[in-house]
């Protein structure tokens, strides 16, 4: 096991790398000029050319994808255009809301989803299947912004109950972290609340077909252990397989929903920063967002071994 994650974390560097040129060619083909952006409407050619020298946009490709990718190697992922601050401390000041919302996402929806999709195997073709079917479409077909503002109307706006944008961090009380968290939560957990139901129903279903689930039934096993102890866990490799899949979704969905709440997170950094095409800004938070993708599928892979003892690497 140890041999194996160690191999996989060597092999997450060339993966790195590729992702490295892959973002760096896409914002060099990429229009708009930053040059052009800060030196204003009323500048002339000569000083947009004067900005481009400063920031080195006039270099080869060859030569600026070099110096970039070895300041990476050495820790240093650049410093932005427009705040002249070292982006890894404008990602280091905006990571907390965003793991913030990204976690409590991901409890929130596994804690609604997989008894959701358990028990719609087990009443398969009755009411209750029906209903999470229809909650599972739902949530996959109604975007996260529109159920955003929904929510923030609602609850924030007509109820009062809770605030309608904003982040608390931790340090200053649970309850005040918590509350800004709860509707974001909401909004962001929709669609991966469907997807994992539909996947544990559609697992859970297969494997409740099994001859042992039957024999576990004729030794009068209760229906609890049955679901939750004896098929669930068999059903768990998939089920694994898609959260660490869905990491993807949460990570495009924060940056949607941090903006509809005003949240000041890493989405919101990379909404900014593509508006004001600052390149060692979206390209230092790509870089993040790939490798904690990475670094998800490797536990996914290791926890494999929890649930299913065939599997060994």
């Amino acid at each position: 096991m140890l041999a194996y994650a160690v191999r996989r974390i060597l092999a997450t560097i060339p993966v790195m790398l590729i992702v490295a040129l892959f973002v760096f060619s896409l914002l060099y083909i990429a229009p708009g000029d930053p040059a052009a952006i800060i030196a204003g409407d009323q500048a002339s050619v000569a000083d947009v050319e004067r900005i481009r020298a400063s920031l080195g946009l006039d270099q080869p490709f060859v030569v600026r994808f070099g110096g970039w990718l070895w300041r990476i190697l050495h820790g240093d992922l650049g410093t932005s255009i427009f705040t002249n601050l070292p982006v890894t401390q404008m990602i280091a000041q905006r990571i907390e809301p965003t793991l913030s919302l990204m976690i409590a996402t991901l409890i929130f929806s596994l804690v609604c989803a997989i008894p959701m999709g358990v028990i719609a195997a087990w009443k398969h073709g009755t009411w209750i299947d029906r209903g999470v079917m229809i909650l599972a479409v739902f949530g996959f077909s109604v975007p996260v912004f529109v159920v955003g503002y929904l929510l923030a109307y609602v609850f924030a706006l007509q109820l009062n109950w809770l605030p309608v944008q904003g982040f608390t961090p931790l340090s200053r009380g649970f309850w005040p972290f918590l509350s800004n968290l709860i509707l974001p939560t909401l909004a962001l957990g929709g669609v991966y609340i469907a997807l994992i139901a539909r996947i544990t129903r559609a697992t859970m279903m297969e494997v409740l077909s099994q001859d042992y689930i039957r024999t576990a039934r004729a030794k009068g096993v209760g229906q609890h252990a049955i679901l939750f102890v004896h098929a669930l866990k068999n059903a768990a490799v998939p089920i694994v397989t898609v959260v660490g899949l869905g990491v993807a979704l949460l990570i495009g969905g924060a940056v949607v929903t941090e903006s509809v709440f005003a949240i000041p997170g890493l989405g919101r950094l990379t909404v900014d920063a593509i508006l004001r095409r600052d390149y060692p800004v979206i390209q230092g938070v790509v870089l993040l967002f790939s490798f904690m993708y990475v670094l998800v599928n490797l536990a996914v892979d290791l926890l494999y071994t929890l649930f299913d003892p065939r599997i060994r690497y």
